[in-house]
């Protein structure tokens, strides 16, 4: 991720997460080396909430859902999806174990540069994601500051070998999609060793298969072309809202929200390009999904 320089005196940006979802989720929030840690970092959100998280303005770091939480008998806690591993509901520096969708930010720190932001696949999917600046209006007219995300409901249809199944073992829903890199630990899935850099790490079946789904979300990790987003004037802070849109997106393939509709964007795989909608259409379908989050906010 790009780097920023604090300003002196600037104003805390911040986040303003939505559990769009029909079941419980437990955001995590990870910030990047050296970047001062925000004003939480794990916590419940149940359905229909939203709860605002203070960051500094120049803060940069990630954010993502774990689902299907418990704390055992011994006052441990965890997840079955993007567990921190912290054993707490604060994830206190720790990050999320694969498979997760994440959000990720570079905030500029009212410098008068850009703010970086992307909603990430690379390690994998667990909850569908939406991230939309809060930005004035004109913002949007020279192309930065859009709305972004992976608003696809991919755990439905997740090739078999990358499917993890909810708990007990056997169950036959999936609750997280694995990434490649994670399923086989191969260099031409992971862009690493002798594939580690743009040039030799191409797409792959598995990534197209993600990029398909969710083309304005990163699929790979040299998918920078059409995945990361700008924006010079924020507002101040960024929606986070997990499961958006209308409840034909809200089971994510959880469990915990068992008898919802399917999705309206399933996929099949077929280990080819082409798979589902054009990122314009994707986009225009985030937008639509941000207008109608700001006119519940008002």
């Amino acid at each position: 991720m790009h780097g920023a320089l604090q300003s002196p005196g600037a104003a805390p940006a911040t986040f303003t997460i939505t559990n769009s979802c029909d079941y419980t989720v437990w955001p995590g929030i990870l910030s990047n080396a050296g970047a001062p840690p925000p004003s939480t970092t794990g916590f419940a959100l149940p359905p229909g909430q939203t709860l605002a998280v203070t960051v500094a303005s120049a803060w940069s770091g990630r954010i993502w859902a774990r689902t299907l939480c418990s704390t055992d008998s011994s006052g441990t806690f965890s997840c079955a999806t993007a567990d921190c591993g912290s054993g707490a509901v604060e994830c206190s520096g720790r990050g999320a174990a694969p498979p997760a969708t994440l959000a990720e930010f570079t905030l500029a720190g009212g410098t008068g540069g850009d703010d970086f932001y992307d909603v990430s696949l690379v390690d994998g999917f667990n909850v569908p994601m939406l991230i939309a600046p809060q930005a004035p209006a004109p913002a949007s007219a020279n192309g930065s500051c859009q709305a972004t995300g992976c608003p696809a409901d991919v755990n439905r249809a997740c090739p078999a070998e990358l499917r993890v199944a909810a708990p007990p073992p056997g169950t036959a829903a999936a609750v997280a999609c694995r990434s490649a890199c994670e399923a086989f630990a191969e260099a031409a899935y992971c862009c690493s060793g002798a594939y580690g850099s743009p040039a030799a790490c191409a797409p792959t079946p598995y990534s197209r298969f993600f990029k398909g789904a969710c083309p304005a979300a990163y699929s790979y990790a040299y998918d920078d072309a059409t995945s990361t987003f700008t924006c010079a004037a924020a507002g101040g802070g960024y929606d986070v809202v997990f499961c958006p849109g209308t409840s034909s997106l809200k089971s994510g393939g959880n469990p915990e929200a068992a008898g919802l509709p399917p999705s309206n964007l399933t996929m099949e795989f077929s280990g080819d390009a082409g798979l589902v909608p054009s990122r314009n259409a994707v986009v225009a379908l985030l937008m639509a999904i941000v207008s109608l989050t700001s006119m519940r906010r008002c």
